[in-house]
């Protein structure tokens, strides 16, 4: 936003030239210039140019384009999975509930409105929204109106003031997980169809998904993480977790580095899992084109979604199990380190957790009560003040 100085002078004045850049609602890069007489007429022109852009390009904003610049401006910001998410989010349960209303516009009671839409919303197949997804919606939109505010297109998130989606029937802190008992009866299920398979087409595929859920209990990592998992991230008896794999995006698969920094970790691998891998690496190294740049989990392709999430159903019935999602094998490594008394930093770190609250709020729960250790340890204080007193 410079002021110039140009050649020529009014009633003594030097003669100026105000120009300001800027981005218009949607994405077009535009120019005011605009002429003063004198420095101080100059500065104040600027200052009165900036209030009405900020009134035109500002206030005047809709929802829908606020959606877009949003979206565009996040593009190089988050991961492409989270804003393909983020997108379909935006294009499916916020921008069509308020179209072309001006976000200046808008009041508290319409943002309840559009809470209650929400609630009552139901999919083409009649089925409604779930408290979980839901959740991810209020997180988008909050995301954006977030974002909003820091552009000064509004003054205040008026999403924090109604809270977040709430289900009266949820108890907080329920999750599915399966205990150790569970688990070996399940990939005992998976162990004999993988056999079977094996002596019946004579195919390995099927070896693919029991070393899958192997991982997924044995180390907590994530479906993507997993999928993405190559023959040379292991060494030293040691899984590095470096990247991760993102489905169902526009052009194929993707690549990416995990969710977060503390995401890049090291993870120790236990006995039952070590032979697991080595099992399974020496079967795979007798097939044609075999290289330790294979995913572990499929080979020259990583496994697809949909096809694990098959296995798992067939699993657990096959085990007489109830089914539980694949990312709650993650909550099933991080339970029973808890329930055996693990410390929580180290439970954080091996899940890749950013924040060890997250951790400690999801987990916490599940720790062996020690109130009456600590009131012993407490008692003995006592104790050994009263017995030091008698033998002076």
């Amino acid at each position: 936003m410079p002021i110039y100085k140009m050649d020529g002078k009014k009633d003594g004045l030097q003669k100026y030239r105000v120009r300001i850049n800027y981005t218009d609602n949607l994405g077009a890069q535009k120019q005011l210039d605009r002429v003063a007489y004198g420095k101080d007429a100059a500065k104040e022109l600027e200052s009165r140019l900036m209030r009405d852009l900020k009134e035109e390009t500002g206030n005047k904003i809709t929802v829908a384009d606020l959606c877009d610049e949003y979206i565009r401006v996040k593009r190089n910001e988050i991961r492409e999975s989270t804003l393909d998410r983020n997108s379909k989010i935006i294009k499916s349960y916020i921008a069509p509930f308020f179209g072309s209303a001006r976000l200046d516009k808008l009041t508290v009671p319409q943002f309840q409105h559009w809470k209650t839409d929400i609630d009552e919303y139901t999919t083409p197949n009649k089925k409604p929204l779930s408290l979980e997804y839901k959740h991810k919606i209020y997180s988008v939109f909050r995301a954006v109106l977030n974002y909003a505010v820091k552009m000064e297109y509004i003054d205040k998130n008026p999403l924090t003031k109604l809270g977040n989606f709430k289900d009266a029937n949820i108890i907080k802190g329920d999750m599915d997980f399966y205990t150790a008992d569970e688990f070996l009866k399940f990939i005992a299920a998976a162990r004999e169809q993988a056999e079977r398979s094996e002596q019946v087409s004579g195919s390995l595929y099927e070896w693919n998904f029991y070393v899958f859920f192997n991982i997924a209990f044995y180390s907590g990592m994530r479906k993507g993480e997993i999928n993405a998992l190559k023959w040379t991230d292991i060494s030293d008896n040691t899984i590095h977790v470096t990247r991760s794999i993102a489905q169902k995006l526009k052009g194929g698969d993707r690549e990416t580095p995990p969710k977060n920094k503390s995401s890049v970790r090291d993870i120790q691998i236990p006995l039952p899992l070590k032979d697991v891998l080595t099992e399974h690496y020496n079967r795979l190294k007798t097939l044609d084109g075999f290289s330790d740049d294979w995913r572990i989990c499929g080979g020259a392709k990583c496994l697809r979604d949909s096809t694990i999430e098959n296995r798992n159903r067939r699993y657990a019935s096959a085990a007489g199990l109830k089914k539980i999602r694949i990312h709650d094998f993650r909550h099933s490594h991080a339970s029973l380190l808890a329930n055996s008394g693990i410390n929580i930093q180290e439970i954080a770190r091996r899940l890749g957790h950013s924040d060890i609250k997250m951790t400690w709020n999801t987990y916490s729960h599940l720790y062996p009560r020690e109130e009456e250790r600590a009131v012993l340890i407490l008692n003995n204080i006592t104790q050994n003040h009263q017995k030091n007193i008698k033998n002076v």
